[in-house]
């Protein structure tokens, strides 16, 4: 799969291996939220925001079930690559609310995160929807995306979070078609960006094109090598800029 870097706009439909007319009847942008709105892209690493989530998630494990914290973090592990989110197995095993452990984990620092302007100025100036399409709460995004400065471009109608799921993760079809209901898209309008490959394979089947946001996450990169991932970029703020300048010729 070819990976997008700074290119001329004349040449970007073959770096894509797809046609300008096909990227230009596009309609709808769809974002995962952590590992993609942030990464290294805008110099925050996974690791700095989600790292503080999965401490509290390993906290939260050992303190309700009364286990040491090495043995949370197995569960809390191995749970993840069952289940596609820890919470799903914690719910389906020790019937675990959800939202109790969802405002639990999320309640991190986010003061170091400033405004991302670039990618706020690549969101405003490109002609499409767009939403937000995560396995974590309408909190959490609404806390990240604040902080990124770019929350009042999607607000909560543009969110579809694990709640809305029915609290069944990513990558399940009946998630996704929730998803396509509540926002009203045409996936084979729709171009798809997540950082978890795996992800994506649903998106592909109902007709998105899939982009895979490189990255090194052991679990993020698991599949990226699958047909179901049109392209792979490495720089999201770079390829809106690619995609709006495609899309204005």
């Amino acid at each position: 799969m070819p990976r997008l870097k700074s290119i001329a706009p004349s040449s970007l439909s073959n770096r894509l291996n797809i046609d300008e007319n096909t990227i230009k009847e596009k309609k709808y942008l769809l974002l995962d939220l952590d590992g993609v709105c942030y990464g290294k892209h805008n110099n925050y690493s996974l690791e700095k925001v989600f790292g503080q989530v999965s401490k509290r998630m390993t906290m939260f494990i050992s303190e309700r079930l009364k286990i040491d914290m090495g043995e949370a973090k197995k569960l809390q592990t191995d749970y993840f690559y069952k289940y596609n989110t820890s919470l799903n197995g914690l719910m389906i095993h020790h019937d675990i609310p959800p939202e109790e452990f969802l405002k639990y984990v999320h309640a991190i620092d986010l003061s170091f995160m400033k405004e991302d302007k670039i990618m706020r100025s690549e969101l405003e100036k490109l002609d499409m929807e767009k939403f937000i399409f995560t396995n974590g709460s309408a909190e959490h995004a609404k806390n990240i995306l604040t902080h990124l400065g770019v929350y009042d471009l999607f607000g909560r109608d543009k969110v579809f979070d694990i709640k809305d799921a029915g609290y069944v993760p990513k990558p399940e079809a009946k998630t996704f078609d929730l998803m396509v209901k509540k926002f009203g898209l045409n996936p084979k309008e729709t171009i798809y960006i997540e950082d978890i490959a795996k992800n994506l394979s649903i998106g592909y089947e109902r007709g998105c094109a899939t982009v895979w946001l490189i990255n090194d996450e052991h679990f993020g990169k698991m599949d990226a090598d699958k047909d179901f991932i049109s392209h792979k970029i490495e720089n999201l703020s770079l390829f809106l800029k690619e995609i709006r300048l495609l899309k204005s010729q």
